[in-house]
């Protein structure tokens, strides 16, 4: 039997990871549990769609922030490779640069097909998602990622991702949905500012999307915030105060914990007084060093988040999901069973009204009926058979219809919205709808099921506490 093209993926990946980490090669069968009673319940299609890839099983670090904010001159210097990325006081480059480890002296840049059409990068198959959101127009990948690929062994065993100028007035949805890709992916996310313009009615949409909405992720320590290029603020202004304001700034967001990094590139530093630009460099080596050692252990960082994502994908399928799916087929039911008890009503009373206009009984009818004979009776009997089971399955249709219009309406999440209507479509076939009074559970969801995810839950205790063995030992004694 042929393999599908998600199946040859992972078999890729587990290949890979039986290398690099035997016990994430374990939790990518745990994903494929989990993808098979998705796919039970109709949650997920199974020809193209697997949590196990909505997953970077790759160490990945995404660098975002505004025009000028000095972000691909830090990934110049903390690479040592000064022609990486272009630099400037505008937008000089519009595309996400996917970065990684190349064993060529030279640098390599490569179209976005390598990305897209590779199961190991975090882009694989990113056009299928981008054509739901962009015009003709802008349907040419290329002019969104590009792959690079550098000799810098900082690299190895991870991805950098640089992103274009953020902009939030002139972001094309296109770009906002890459975005979101990279962030939900990413193990760490640096957020560049630029120190020198601080004001916050001039960032106000771009905190928005940088700040705001991180706030309420359970992985929100994976942001740091950074304001860039202080040793340009410091010419004119007190640093502290510059920072005091960018402070007030993001609590304007929402933002009120938490600390921001002070930095800027000692290879294009302006001249400044000697004892400020001590002071600044101090600060700023201090901080850099603190970012770059998040930056090397993201490899551990990556095997927690992947185990991570696994219970939280599990409780997700049975406390939102499942409970999701029940409340839409509860909806269709109630529809269902009170439009029939209404057309039953209108038919018992516009019955009532014909007896009472043309002055004939209940029994003077029936007896007429009866006097038809066997043939004309069953004949009869079949019509309205058919009749109201037609008009079952169309109200059943009509209801179904309903309910999915309410759904469109009520859950944003894309993604989401997606799998319920074809979970709640999986439910409400023919065979449901004529034994509607009968369907209480979704299709795919028994006691066995609900004990499968709890099996999957206890082992996620297991694999983090493989982890920790590799990292820790609290008795500190040598292992026999």
């Amino acid at each position: 039997m042929a393999q599908t093209q998600i199946e040859v993926r992972l078999k890729n990946l587990k290949e890979h990871l039986k290398k690099e980490n035997n016990i994430l090669c374990e939790v990518v069968d745990k994903f494929r549990e989990l993808d098979k009673i998705a796919y039970k319940l109709g949650y997920l299609n199974p020809d193209k769609q697997s949590y196990a890839i909505r997953v970077s099983w790759w160490p990945m670090i995404s660098v975002l922030g505004t025009y000028s904010a000095g972000k691909s001159t830090f990934i110049n210097h903390y690479l040592d490779q000064p022609d990486l990325q272009r630099t400037g006081t505008h937008a000089v480059d519009d595309k996400f640069s996917v970065i990684c480890f190349g064993s060529n002296e030279n640098i390599n840049i490569l179209p976005a097909i390598a990305i897209d059409a590779d199961p190991r990068f975090p882009f694989y198959q990113i056009s299928q998602d981008l054509n739901d959101v962009a015009d003709d127009a802008e349907q040419r990948l290329d002019s969104y990622l590009q792959l690079k690929a550098c000799p810098s062994e900082k690299l190895q065993g991870k991805i950098l991702i640089d992103s274009p100028g953020f902009d939030a007035d002139n972001q094309r949805s296109s770009t906002l949905r890459i975005t979101q890709h990279i962030v939900d992916l990413s193990d760490l996310v640096l957020v560049f500012f630029d120190a020198r313009h601080p004001e916050p009615g001039a960032m106000r949409d771009t905190l928005e999307h940088l700040v705001s909405k991180t706030l309420d992720r359970p992985d929100s320590n994976k942001f740091l915030y950074i304001l860039n290029q202080m040793d340009i603020t410091a010419q004119e202004d007190n640093p502290e105060e510059v920072v005091a304001a960018w402070m007030r700034a993001l609590a304007q967001t929402g933002l009120v914990t938490g600390r921001f990094y002070r930095t800027f590139n000692p290879d294009v530093c302006v001249e400044l007084p000697e004892n400020v630009k001590e002071r600044l460099e101090k600060k700023s080596q201090s901080d850099l060093k603190e970012i770059h050692s998040r930056m090397e252990q993201i490899g551990i960082e990556r095997s927690y988040r992947v185990i991570g994502m696994l219970e939280h994908i599990t409780k997700d399928l049975e406390q939102n999901v499942v409970p999701q799916i029940k409340k839409l087929l509860r909806n269709w039911k109630k529809r269902v069973i009170w439009t029939e008890f209404s057309l039953d009503l209108i038919i018992v009373l516009l019955a009532v009204l014909w007896f009472s206009i043309t002055d004939n009984t209940w029994s003077g009818t029936w007896q007429h009926l009866m006097s038809l004979g066997t043939a004309p009776l069953g004949a009869i009997a079949a019509l309205i058979f058919i009749v109201g089971l037609w008009l079952h399955l169309k109200i059943g249709d009509m209801a179904a219809e309903k309910v999915l219009e309410q759904l469109q309406t009520e859950v944003v999440d894309e993604q989401t919205r997606e799998g319920l209507t074809r979970a709640f479509n999986k439910n409400t076939g023919t065979w449901n709808t004529l034994f509607i009074w009968f369907v209480d559970q979704p299709v795919g969801w028994s006691r066995k099921t609900q004990q499968r995810l709890n099996e999957i839950l206890g082992s996620v205790n297991s694999y983090v506490q493989k982890l920790n063995n590799r990292f820790t030992n609290p008795s500190g004694k040598e292992d026999t």
